[in-house]
């Protein structure tokens, strides 16, 4: 089968038996809360951590037997975390997304700054191409590393919460970015709406199981979010995408209802 297939994936006791699939061209996205397995998962897949069970095939290749330039030239990565103090300027770091397709010794062509350029284009950074990469903001270095993993031309790309530290105008960008970008996509997102509306399928995790999986409106459900979250909530489709919006309601403050009212005269 082409794309992405997760086969009971189990890592120590953080991950057990996770079965998933990305099909090319597919957006899927990981929800749950904190702890509850998703960066693990993703870990999983893109090789930082090796499964203590099961396997992650790409297009039918496992991904734990390709040495680790060979799974770069198919999978780009966003982590949730990385190191800040890259001593190179913006152009030259998203210019290292093209490493894997060359020989170790080659040095940044023209074509690979042209492709660098491009890229930030496309996040909206263009104008900060020659800022030293350590003197971005955080969501601007969100903006940088998706930018460097467009340049490697991936079959798969995987993100981990990419909308971390970004405000409201570029978290849409950049979702919308991925979606048309014509990879499979894998993404970690805490924004339960922000998944609903540019995810065609979600998997949801709770302590590290999935425990459900589909549509965005046949999984976000407000008995779903109660079981699995904890929290009520109603959900809601948008009036023009018919995705769906999540809306959480207040926790109890103990108060009774007349109290609450008499307290707002």
């Amino acid at each position: 089968m082409s794309g992405l297939r997760v086969e009971a994936l189990s890592y120590e006791d953080r991950l057990r038996d996770a079965d998933l699939v990305v099909r090319p061209g597919e957006t899927v996205g990981l929800v749950g809360p904190n702890g509850s397995g998703k960066t693990t998962l993703l870990r999983c897949v893109y090789g930082t951590l090796a499964p203590t069970s099961g396997r992650a095939l790409l297009d039918g290749d496992d991904l734990r037997a390709m040495r680790p330039r060979a799974r770069a030239r198919r999978i780009a990565t966003v982590p949730q975390e990385s190191a800040a103090e890259f001593e190179l300027t913006v152009r030259e770091l998203v210019a290292l997304g093209r490493s894997p397709h060359k020989r170790f010794w080659e040095g940044d062509t023209a074509a690979d700054l042209a492709r660098a350029d491009e890229a930030l284009a496309r996040v909206g950074m263009a104008d900060l191409a020659g800022r030293p990469y350590p003197a971005l903001s955080g969501g601007e270095r969100r903006r940088a590393l998706v930018a460097r993993a467009l340049v490697q031309d991936p079959a798969l790309l995987v993100l981990d919460e990419p909308t971390n530290h970004l405000d409201i105008r570029h978290q849409l960008e950049i979702l919308g970015l991925v979606r048309r970008l014509g990879t499979g996509n894998l993404l970690a997102l805490h924004d339960l709406t922000l998944a609903g509306a540019y995810c065609d399928r979600l998997y949801v995790l709770q302590a590290g199981r999935i425990v459900a999986e589909g549509a965005p409106e046949e999984v976000l459900t407000p008995a779903l979010l109660r079981t699995v979250y904890g929290v009520e909530a109603e959900v809601i489709p948008h009036p023009r995408t018919g995705s769906p919006l999540v809306v959480y309601l207040p926790a109890p403050t103990g108060r009774p209802t007349a109290e609450r009212d008499m307290s707002a005269m």
